[in-house]
């Protein structure tokens, strides 16, 4: 699995489809054309420049700072997200991934910034997350 990189390959992951979501999460997914079936772009008169090579899968972790607001949180369910990811990369189609926090969890049930018990309820909507994503075509 190789991770996206630059804000332009993210832009471009976002602007695909949205295939799977649950209550803090989403799961964007571009499919990849094979490089040769590239059209030039309008205009330009050359082919644009790859941003996301095809052939294997991407991945790729938002977590605003809108969301989860202390970095060691963050960087928590980024590890999450990252992990779990790695254990669903065989049944993944190859194609460029990102997955969004789109809600905050709860302060007042998760009060550590960094606990077990949040730990576990990402791993588990996560889990909840690929699993739907793999019953929606690409």
């Amino acid at each position: 699995m190789q991770r996206l990189k630059t804000r332009a390959q993210f832009q471009a992951t976002l602007s695909g489809a949205t295939v799977a979501r649950t209550p803090h999460f989403a799961l964007h997914r571009l499919a990849l054309a094979p490089q040769e079936a590239q059209e030039p772009a309008l205009g330009l008169g050359r082919v644009p420049a790859v941003l996301i090579a095809p052939g294997s899968v991407w991945m790729g972790a938002m977590v605003p700072k809108r969301w989860a607001r202390r970095a060691v949180t963050r960087n928590a369910i980024k590890r999450q997200i990252y992990g779990v990811a790695a254990v669903f990369e065989p049944r993944l189609p190859a194609a460029a991934h990102v997955v969004r926090l789109r809600s905050t969890f709860d302060r007042q049930q998760f009060v550590s910034a960094c606990s077990a018990p949040l730990k576990h309820a990402v791993r588990e909507e996560l889990d909840a997350l690929f699993e739907r994503s793999l019953r929606s075509p690409l």
